[in-house]
């Protein structure tokens, strides 16, 4: 056709030698236009099973963990002594404590845990579920428009809905007993049964030890203004503890 214009689906043969990262912004603003039907596509067909394990992480069953309880209503009482009174400091502290630790990281490497083969095609895709679950942890609005990557598009109309259970799974937590200790010393005795011999407990004290020996000063200070931690004595235990590695600690 005369004064017409030849396109591609593929890459002309003219560049075809070239390497990609020279055509990358060519390439990236090719790939939604030709791929966006297909995308759509592949969305749909993935929605229940993203819906259904979103909803699955998101419930408070009755045998829920004593540990997690428990965790966040140290969070809640940290909130009201420090007179912390925006709610998006405390959503981002238990956000940052279980869903943002855990669950996007075993989104993004189920090879953690599965024997399965993770490919880069894979890697992909649950990288986009994973930053979804990201923004759903989050209070602020994503300011989106045209200009903004397919990956973050993808499910923007789902995300007030996944925020929303985010809010109401904290919500459900709170609204749990509170957790005596009695009991959540028997669950971690059973937990740590059930899983004997599988780990390096001195590997782990090691490690665990370390953090405490950086900011030993402030622990112990915080061990014994705390009413519970007197009682407990742990700030005793530590210091006994440190003694036993550090004995320079005894003039701390």
């Amino acid at each position: 056709m005369a004064g017409g214009n030849m396109y591609h689906l593929v890459r002309p043969d003219h560049l075809q030698n070239i390497p990609t990262a020279a055509n990358l912004g060519r390439s990236h603003k090719s790939i939604p236009e030709i791929f966006l039907t297909r995308l759509l596509s592949t969305k749909g067909t993935v929605q229940k099973f993203v819906d259904d394990f979103f909803g699955t992480i998101l419930k408070v069953p009755q045998n829920f963990p004593p540990p997690v309880k428990w965790l966040f209503d140290i969070l809640d009482e940290a909130a009201l002594q420090h007179n912390v009174s925006s709610p998006e400091v405390l959503h981002a502290w238990k956000s940052n404590c279980l869903p943002l630790r855990f669950w996007v990281n075993f989104i993004k490497n189920p090879d953690f845990i599965f024997d399965v083969n993770k490919t880069v095609t894979t890697d992909s895709c649950l990288s986009v579920i994973a930053q979804t679950f990201m923004d759903s942890c989050s209070l602020n609005e994503n300011i989106l428009g045209k200009d903004s990557p397919s990956s973050k598009l993808l499910f923007a109309k789902d995300i007030p809905l996944y925020r929303q259970l985010v809010v109401q799974f904290y919500e459900n937590i709170q609204a749990l007993p509170q957790v005596p200790d009695q009991e959540l010393n028997f669950y971690m005795q059973q937990l740590s049964g059930a899983h004997a011999g599988e780990f390096d407990n001195l590997a782990a004290l090691k490690e665990l030890y370390i953090y405490v020996n950086k900011y030993y000063g402030d622990i112990v200070n915080t061990l014994d203004e705390s009413p519970t931690a007197r009682k407990m004595g742990l700030g005793h235990k530590l210091k006994s503890i440190a003694l036993s590695v550090y004995p320079q600690h005894q003039n701390c």
